[in-house]
């Protein structure tokens, strides 16, 4: 499968994690109601931002909002 559509990308070590959609930076999600506000602004609300397979999670899944390491 090719790069997904929407990308939530790795927690940020000062806290949050971008959120982009076609590679536009929709803002910085501290949280999955984050994430859905922002999907919903960009007439996308209709993603499940819990189990949809548009979304990208690098750096882990819905669940992980602290950096790892």
């Amino acid at each position: 499968m090719g790069r997904r559509p929407i990308v939530v990308g790795q927690p940020s070590p000062t806290g949050g994690r971008r959120v982009r959609a076609n590679g536009e930076i929709l803002g910085l999600a501290h949280g999955t109601r984050d994430v859905e506000e922002f999907l919903r602004r960009a007439g996308l609300d209709d993603v499940d931002v819990q189990t949809s397979e548009l979304i990208e999670w690098p750096g882990g899944g819905p669940r992980v909002w602290e950096p790892t390491g």
